[in-house]
C-alpha cells in the first residue's frame, strides 16, 4: 500500500479509536490525535484511569465498530454549526477558534450516525476497510504540549492492510528498542534532551566528533563539483516567507517574534530565501552560472510536543543543504551532478535505497504548464542516468516536482532523506535575474537539494543502523589504550602520544580495574580498537590489538596497526 493511503487507513483507525473511547467511558472528552509515520495517537480527558490493562476491552469495541462497516461521511459547517455541535467539548473549541483566525470553514467526519468528529480527512469509505491494527502504549500528554494545560491521555495505536505487514512492524518493533538512538546516545554519551528546549538535542563531546567529521566528509565531497558554502541569518522577516509561499503552507509551525512595534520576525523554517538573497547581491550573467550554494542550514520547525520522537523528529533541524542557481538548459547536468554526489555520499554507509519521482501535489503554486516541464526535465534526468524510479504520485514540494531517496537501514526500516528539487516558481517570486549572452534578462531555475537531510535524524538513523558499532572514521574514540599493571603506564603514554600526532582519536585507560573489566567497558562503548600493553608488548616492541567484538589478540608492531588505522580512516571502511 501506498504511504498516502496508509496514512488515510491509519487516520481512519484513529477514528474507530475515539469512537469506541466514546462509547466505553460516558463524559469522556476527545481532545486531539493525528496519523503518524508509525501509526496514529490520540488524546483523552477522562476522569476514568485507564491502563494497557484496559487495552483488550478497548481493542474488542474498535473490532466491533469495524465489522459493523459504518460509513464516513464528510461535512462542511460554519463555525457557529460546529460550535453548535461541540459545545460541551472546550477543546474542539479551541481548534474551531484557530480556523475562524484563518478565515476558514470547519469539516466534520461523521462515523456511522452516533459519532462525529472535527476533521478535514480523508478517510476511507468506511470502517470495514481498515486492516489489522494493535494498541502500542498508553501516556500522559498535556494539551498542545503546554505543561499549563491539563494532562490528557495519549493512546498510540498502528494499522496495516494485512496481519502479516503488522506482525512484521511488531516485531521490527521488538528489535529496535534494542537500537534505539535515545538509549544508545545515553549509554555512549551522545547527546540528551532536556524540557528548556523541547525537540533541540544538547550535543556532548562525543557526538560532536560524530557531527563534525559528517561535515568534513560533505565538505570534501562537494569540493569537485564547486560548492560555494553560504551562511544566511536564522532570523527573517515574516514577509520573506510570505513571499517565498512558505507562510500558507509552514505558519502553524513557526516561531515568531518583534523586533520593534509592527515588525515581526520569523525563526526560518527553511533556508531557500537567505540563498536567494544571496544570489540577489549584484547582478548575474550567464557566465556566472550555474551558482552552487551550500549551507549548514538551521532551522526551526514548532512541531506538535506528542509528535517529537528523539533525533528522528526535532524542532531544531540543522540540514546539509544546497540551492543550485542555473539556467534552462543546465537542469540536467546540474541534476546529473546531484546524483553522483549523493551517490558518494551514501557509499560509505552501505545504504540500500529506491529512488521515486514525486509529482504535483494538490495545494501548489505556479501554472500546470511549468510544472509538467520540471517534471518532464527531472524524469529525463534519471531516464539519461539509466535510474529505476518508481512515481509518487501528488508528493512532490508544493513548488515543484522533487528526486526523493528512500533509504534502508540495517532492519529493512526505510528512511526518506536525499531530495533534489526542481523550482521554477520561486525564482519568479523573487524577480531572480541573470543577463544572457545577447544581453538580455532572463529567468534562472533553482534547484533544492539535500543529500543527508536534517544532521540530527540522519545521525539517528545512522546510530541505529551501525547499533551504536561506527565504523572507525566516525567512531568518537577509535582506540582504548590498556595497560596491563601501572608499570605499563608510561609506555602506553609514548604510544598515546604517537597516535594524537596521527590523529588518531585515542584514549588510555589508566583505572586500577582488571584488564578483563577495561575491555568490557571498551566493548560497552563500542570503540573499535583495544591495545593491550604489558611485559611482552614492550619487550617486544609490538602492541596487542583486539577489534571490537572480537576475543583474538593479534600482535603488531605499532607503526603497521597505525597504518592500517589510517587507511581505513581514509576509505571509510
Amino acid at each position: 500500500m501506498k504511504k498516502a493511503n496508509l496514512q488515510i487507513m491509519r487516520h481512519s483507525c484513529e477514528h474507530v479509536l475515539t469512537q469506541a473511547m466514546t462509547r466505553l467511558y460516558p463524559g469522556l472528552l476527545a481532545a486531539m490525535g493525528p496519523a503518524t509515520d508509525e501509526g496514529f495517537y490520540f488524546d483523552f480527558d477522562t476522569k476514568d484511569k485507564i491502563s494497557k490493562a484496559d487495552f483488550p476491552e478497548i481493542k474488542k469495541e474498535m473490532k466491533k465498530i469495524i465489522e459493523e462497516n459504518l460509513p464516513f461521511k464528510k461535512q462542511k459547517l460554519s463555525i457557529k454549526e460546529a460550535r453548535k455541535l461541540f459545545k460541551k467539548n472546550p477543546y474542539k473549541q479551541e481548534w474551531l477558534d484557530d480556523i475562524e483566525k484563518r478565515n476558514e470553514k470547519a469539516f466534520v467526519y461523521w462515523t456511522g450516525k452516533d459519532f462525529v468528529d472535527l476533521c478535514n480527512g480523508p478517510h476511507l469509505k468506511s470502517t470495514g476497510k481498515i486492516g489489522p491494527f494493535k494498541l502500542l502504549s498508553i501516556a500522559g500528554a498535556y494539551w498542545r504540549g503546554d505543561e499549563k494545560n491539563p494532562m490528557l491521555t495519549r493512546i498510540y495505536g498502528t494499522c496495516f492492510p494485512t496481519e502479516k505487514e503488522l506482525n512484521q512492524y511488531l516485531k521490527l518493533r521488538e528489535k529496535a528498542k534494542k537500537r534505539d538512538h535515545r538509549k544508545l546516545g545515553k549509554s555512549l554519551d551522545l547527546f540528551h534532551f532536556s524540557p528548556i528546549a523541547p525537540g533541540m538535542p544538547f550535543w556532548h563531546p562525543k557526538g560532536v566528533i560524530i557531527w563534525n567529521e559528517l561535515l568534513k566528509f560533505w565538505r570534501e565531497a562537494q569540493k569537485k563539483y564547486n560548492y560555494q558554502e553560504v551562511r544566511a541569518p536564522e532570523l527573517l522577516s515574516i514577509d520573506v516567507f510570505k513571499q517565498s509561499g512558505h507562510w500558507d503552507h509552514y505558519q502553524d509551525y513557526m516561531f515568531f517574534t518583534e523586533w520593534n512595534k509592527n515588525e515581526k520576525y520569523v525563526l526560518k523554517p527553511m533556508d531557500c530565501p537567505g540563498e536567494i538573497e544571496i544570489y540577489k547581491y549584484g547582478m548575474k550573467s550567464y557566465r556566472h552560472l550555474p551558482l552552487r550554494f551550500a549551507e549548514v542550514g538551521l532551522v526551526h520547525r514548532k512541531e506538535k510536543k506528542g509528535e517529537l520522537n528523539g533525533l528522528f523528529r526535532v524542532a531544531h533541524i540543522t540540514q546539509d543543504d544546497a540551492h543550485i542557481f542555473a539556467t534552462e538548459n543546465q537542469i540536467q547536468k546540474e541534476v546529473t551532478q546531484v546524483i553522483k554526489l549523493t551517490k558518494e555520499i551514501y557509499k560509505p554507509f552501505k545504504f540500500k535505497y529506491n529512488i521515486f519521482l514525486s509529482t504535483r501535489p494538490d495545494k501548489f503554486i505556479g501554472d500546470v504548464k511549468s510544472w509538467n516541464k520540471a517534471e518532464k526535465a527531472l524524469k529525463k534526468a534519471l531516464k539519461a542516468n539509466k535510474i529505476s524510479f518508481e512515481i509518487k504520485k501528488g508528493e512532490g514540494a508544493f513548488y515543484g516536482p522533487k528526486i526523493d531517496y528512500d533509504l534502508k537501514d540495517a532492519l529493512g526500516r526505510t528512511w526518506q532523506c536525499g531530495t533534489i528539487q526542481l523550482d521554477f516558481f520561486m525564482p519568479e517570486r523573487f524577480n531572480l535575474k541573470y543577463i544572457d549572452k545577447n544581453g538580455e534578462e532572463k529567468r534562472p531555475v533553482m534547484i533544492h537539494r539535500t543529500i543527508m537531510g536534517a544532521l540530527e535524524r540522519f545521525i539517528g538513523i545512522l546510530i541505529e543502523h551501525y547499533a551504536g558499532e561506527f565504523p572507525v572514521w566516525l567512531a568518537p574514540v577509535q582506540v582504548i589504550i590498556i595497560p596491563i599493571a601501572t608499570r605499563h603506564a608510561r609506555h602506553a603514554q609514548k604510544i598515546y602520544s604517537t597516535m594524537l600526532l596521527d590523529n588518531i582519536r585515542v584514549k588510555i585507560d589508566s583505572r586500577t580495574e582488571t584488564v578483563e573489566a577495561k575491555i568490557r567497558n571498551a566493548e560497552l562503548q563500542k570503540t573499535p580498537y583495544m591495545l593491550v600493553i604489558g611485559d611482552r608488548e614492550i619487550k617486544r616492541k609490538t602492541i596487542s590489538v583486539r577489534q571490537r567484538g572480537q576475543k583474538k589478540l593479534n600482535q603488531m608492531k605499532l607503526e603497521d596497526f597505525l597504518a592500517k588505522i589510517k587507511l581505513e580512516v581514509k576509505n571509510k571502511k
